[in-house]
């Protein structure tokens, strides 16, 4: 009955269009009231618990830094060294759109920066170039869930919290899935646009790939810094993200100058205002979690799990149906912290490491992000390419097919995750 309850009121409450973390949070109240020897206090020591980390400070950071980047001409260098060096390969213009992505998502740490980021710059270039205005916003869409699957990524670091996991591991992990997904996508684009007549598609690159690197190299050496630092063990994660901060500050307002010192605090407040949502939802998923747990509703379900198969691959791929179905109505991170308590026992107790599920996770989740009805970064897309919805929502399924099959080669091919972790810092998971 407790089950029915907390589930019943949270998806009822989410029908009738109640914020995610009210909805977590009533229907938490509502189980608590149910069950005789709970307390109110059970849900305020989990609100509170589930917000004091501070391993979520990076979190804020890195939006921060991301946002600072995408202002400050970072996002721009990135862009040119991009063209220069993939322009001129088949579906050019395209090649270098997801390049840019996956090189701005080194530094960025969310998909919805990534897609403000490249999106306001590259959709009318595409267009240019002769490419149909919603098939040019559902690519941005796609490659722009890269900044979630390319270290630093936000997401990572709420998946290590939830699971227990290290955040350098985790972060090590998925470089080679992100760049797996990355070929991927060009892979599709280059077979779309051999198929299509774009007589101006092709168009004179301008200068050598070096004047675009060396005019780079400081946006270029930003992941360098950040994330070399953290495998090298001088900073921790979180210590990273406040570096990035400090570079992407330095950089864009002292080295590039397009990036003026007044609009700093409007940037300050606007990174803080989005991730306090987030913080609500993770606080109060805490306390949601704490309940099932008292239930012991993953230990059910875990064994009913196991009553109907032993295959890890069965119960894999019904977990990777769950996620996709999952993401695409749900936000990210909430989907995380509710569904890693339930969903990890039963891949660790068939062996899955939990790092490589981790990434599993993320990368199904991130599915989400460009899938209707919720599909953050095609609404993003959509609105930085002046795009009706209903268009960018009819050219993005072939994209999502083709996260798909690399999600299912990544799943089913564990050393893509873990080979890195393993060899650089001996991880045993």
């Amino acid at each position: 009955m407790t089950t029915a309850i907390l589930f019943g009121s949270f998806f009822l409450l989410l029908a009738i269009g109640v914020p995610i973390g009210i909805a977590l949070g009533a229907a938490s109240l509502l189980a608590i009231a149910y069950i005789p020897f709970l307390s109110l206090d059970l849900y305020a020591l989990g609100l509170v618990s589930g917000v004091n980390s501070f391993t979520l400070i990076a979190v804020v950071l890195f939006t921060l830094a991301g946002s600072l980047m995408a202002h400050g001409g970072i996002s721009r260098r990135l862009i040119a060294v991009a063209d220069r060096a993939f322009g001129r390969s088949p579906g050019d213009l395209g090649t270098v759109t997801i390049m840019a992505c996956l090189f701005f998502a080194a530094i960025s740490g969310t998909g919805s920066a990534t897609v403000a980021a490249i999106g306001l710059a590259m959709i009318p270039a595409l267009v240019e170039r002769g490419y149909e205005r919603a098939y040019a916003g559902a690519m941005v869409a796609s490659a722009g869930g890269l900044g979630v699957m390319i270290p630093p990524s936000v997401v990572m670091i709420v998946y290590a919290v939830a699971a227990g996991v290290s955040v350098t591991a985790l972060f090590m992990a998925g470089i080679v899935p992100g760049i797996v997904i990355a070929l991927t996508l060009i892979v599709y684009n280059i077979l779309h646009r051999r198929k299509a007549v774009a007589a101006g598609e092709r168009a004179v690159i301008e200068g050598s790939v070096w004047s675009a690197l060396n005019q780079a190299k400081l946006a270029l050496a930003m992941p360098i810094v950040v994330l070399g630092g953290i495998y090298s063990g001088i900073v921790t994660p979180t210590e990273s993200s406040a570096v990035a901060v400090v570079y992407a500050l330095i950089v864009s307002c002292f080295v590039y100058r397009e990036l003026p010192l007044r609009d700093i605090p409007r940037m300050m407040l606007d990174s803080a205002l989005l991730v306090s949502a987030v913080l609500v939802i993770i606080g109060a998923s805490v306390a949601f979690g704490r309940i099932i747990a008292l239930e012991k509703i993953p230990t059910e379900l875990a064994q009913f799990v196991l009553s109907l198969t032993q295959s890890k691959y069965i119960v894999l791929l019904a977990a990777i149906a769950l996620l996709l179905i999952v993401g695409t109505f749900l936000e990210t991170l909430a989907a995380i912290v509710i569904l890693t308590p339930v969903l990890l026992p039963i891949m660790t107790q068939l062996g899955v490491d939990p790092v490589h599920f981790g990434i599993v996770i993320i990368v199904a989740l991130a599915i989400g992000f460009v899938t209707p009805p919720l599909g953050a970064n095609l609404f993003m897309a959509a609105q930085v390419g002046q795009i009706p919805f209903d268009q960018i929502a009819r050219r993005i399924f072939p994209w999502v097919i083709a996260m798909v099959v690399a999600l299912l080669i990544i799943a089913f091919i564990p050393e893509l995750s873990l080979a890195l972790p393993r060899f650089f810092l001996g991880y045993g998971g």
